[in-house]
């Protein structure tokens, strides 16, 4: 087995270190972007856009509603360090009053991306809503889940309970067998005992 050099170790804990760092940055920029529905508002006054956040997609892809106060601002005018997010606001209409959009938020709450949402909603319909999955309908399996679930739990519990029953019946015919084992030998002792004094 050959030597090996410390000049290969430290290019190979180099490279590693480089790699754990790119990899921490994507991190980073994977935990702190979230995906939001969320409705354009317009001030009268002001002409500033803001997006009232509506609900929040979570890591494990369900969606959480928000209270509904959580508001974030989109530039109109500043976005020459993010010229992507000013073609895709400026070259669609969706910044009009009412409008709900899809919008990519960073860290800091920094607005990465906006879409308009009517394809996500159109597809959630699509998918849910003509295959007969009404919130009712889910309601319903939800509630039958529970149900099955106390009653696996119910029969559980009696199970537990005639095992435990089923051990004191052992228990208790084990004594009657060492009580019967031992009336046994006293009657063979007491047997033996009575032919030696005849």
């Amino acid at each position: 087995m050959g030597a090996v050099s410390l000049p290969n170790i430290n290019s190979q804990f180099s490279t590693l270190n480089s790699q754990l760092s790119t990899l921490n940055s994507q991190l980073s920029t994977v935990i702190f972007l979230m995906l939001y529905l969320a409705q354009v508002q317009k001030q009268e006054f002001s002409g500033e856009v803001s997006l009232l956040l509506l609900s929040g997609k979570n890591s494990d892809g369900t969606w959480a509603m928000l209270s509904g106060a959580t508001v974030a601002i989109l530039p109109t005018n500043d976005v020459s360090d993010r010229p992507n997010l000013a073609t895709n606001i400026l070259a669609t209409n969706i910044l009009n009053e009412g409008v709900l959009v899809l919008a990519e938020v960073g860290e800091n709450d920094q607005i990465l991306h906006v879409q308009t949402a009517t394809n996500w909603v159109l597809e959630l319909v699509e998918k849910y809503l003509t295959t007969g999955f009404t919130p009712n309908f889910l309601q319903e399996e939800a509630q039958k889940a529970e149900e099955w679930r106390q009653s696996l739990a119910l029969q559980s519990q009696e199970l537990s309970r005639r095992s435990i029953e089923v051990e004191a019946r052992r228990e208790q015919i084990q004594n009657l067998e060492a009580k019967l084992q031992q009336e046994k030998q006293l009657l063979e002792s007491t047997i033996a005992q009575f032919k030696t004094d005849n």
